[in-house]
């Protein structure tokens, strides 16, 4: 599942004017997201591996095998980048907890709320974001 479509159920934060960055409010209202995603993402993981388990069939045919393998190595990968999130909410709930949230790793200014909701894991702002994607696609080339 992908972490932009897990805290929809969350009604955007509005900061009223003249609201200081990242108060205690907007901390828990991204800190409830924050746990919320990682509940969904544990949860989806016990599911595959039950399902995993109950749907272990040695087929004889060897066409329903390899579809079954291909089912398989799909649903783990997936299920090892939800990991990587996992990591990543932690890591964002250790920042909440040390007062470091909301703010660019690189730079220091703040990433901003709206950028916030829309991937509440961000740790660089737009601009350090952008510098860091071209940097990406030169050293593809």
């Amino acid at each position: 599942m992908a972490e932009e479509t897990l805290h929809k159920q969350f009604p955007p934060y509005t900061p009223k004017k003249g609201e200081e960055y990242m108060n205690p409010k907007q901390l828990a209202h991204f800190k409830m997201i924050l746990e919320s995603l990682k509940a969904e993402l544990l949860d989806d993981i016990e599911k595959t591996v039950h399902t995993m388990q109950d749907e272990a069939t040695v087929f004889a045919d060897p066409n329903d095998r390899a579809s079954q393998e291909s089912d398989i190595a799909l649903e783990l990968r997936n299920r090892d980048r939800e990991r990587k999130l996992i990591k990543k909410i932690d890591e964002s709930l250790a920042r909440i907890e040390s007062g470091e949230y909301g703010y660019c790793e690189a730079c220091g200014v703040e990433i901003g709320i709206k950028r916030l909701e829309a991937r509440p894991t961000a740790t660089l702002c737009i601009d350090c974001k952008e510098i860091e994607e071209r940097r990406e696609k030169q050293m593809a080339k």
